[in-house]
C-alpha cells in the first residue's frame, strides 16, 4: 500500500477528472483546482468570442476560455470517447448518432466526476497563479474570483490546465501590426 499524499491538481478537464479519479483510487488527498466555475475544460461552450484586433495584443482583455463552436461534433465515434470502465456508448443522451456532440461530452464528463467522487473535491472558480518546489514540497498559490491570494502546501502537484486558451500568434509577420 502506498503511503497517501496531499496533491493538487491544476484542471478540472477531461485530464484532471481522469488524474484525480486515479489518485483517489490510489487513496490519496486530492484537490482539484478549476478557474471556471464549472468543469469539462474544452468541452464547455461559451458563445462569446475575442475581437481579432484583440488577440494577443491586449494582455488585459477579457480571455474567452473556449475553443469549441456551437455546432461542434467529435470527430471519435461514441465507442472510443469514453473510458474503458465507464462508457460513452452506454449512456443515453438523447443523441443516438455516432458522433457525440459537445454537449453530450459535457454532460458525459460531468457523470463520470459524479460516479467517481471526482467532483467532491473540486474548488470552483480557483485559479492557481503559481506553483514552487520547496524542499520537496510543493506551494501552490491561488485565487478564488472573490480576490486574495491563498498558499498551500502539498506533496506533489499534476499539471492538467491544457492548451487552449491562449491563441498562439505569431508576432514577428511583416505589417502585421
Amino acid at each position: 500500500m502506498t503511503n497517501s499524499l496531499n496533491v493538487a491538481v491544476i484542471g478540472a478537464g477531461v485530464a484532471g477528472l481522469t488524474t484525480a479519479r486515479e489518485l483517489l483510487r490510489e487513496n490519496h488527498r486530492v484537490t482539484v483546482f478549476e478557474k471556471s466555475g464549472q468543469i469539462g475544460g474544452t468541452w464547455v461552450y461559451d458563445n462569446r468570442v475575442e475581437a481579432d484586433d484583440c488577440l494577443h495584443l491586449n494582455p488585459n482583455r477579457t480571455v474567452v476560455h473556449s475553443s469549441i463552436y456551437k455546432s461542434l461534433r467529435t470527430n471519435l465515434p461514441r465507442q472510443l470517447m469514453g473510458f474503458s470502465d465507464f462508457s460513452l456508448e452506454e449512456k443515453t443522451y438523447g443523441d443516438p448518432r455516432l458522433f457525440p456532440g459537445h454537449e453530450e461530452v459535457l454532460k458525459f464528463l460531468k457523470d463520470f466526476a459524479n460516479e467517481f467522487g471526482v467532483g467532491e473535491v473540486i474548488r470552483f472558480n480557483s485559479e492557481v497563479v503559481r506553483v514552487e518546489s520547496r524542499g520537496g514540497e510543493f506551494v501552490v498559490e491561488w485565487k478564488t474570483t472573490e480576490g486574495g491570494l491563498v498558499e498551500e502546501d502539498f506533496d506533489a502537484v499534476v499539471v492538467c490546465n491544457g492548451h487552449h486558451t491562449e491563441p498562439r500568434v505569431a508576432d514577428d509577420v511583416p505589417g502585421m501590426f
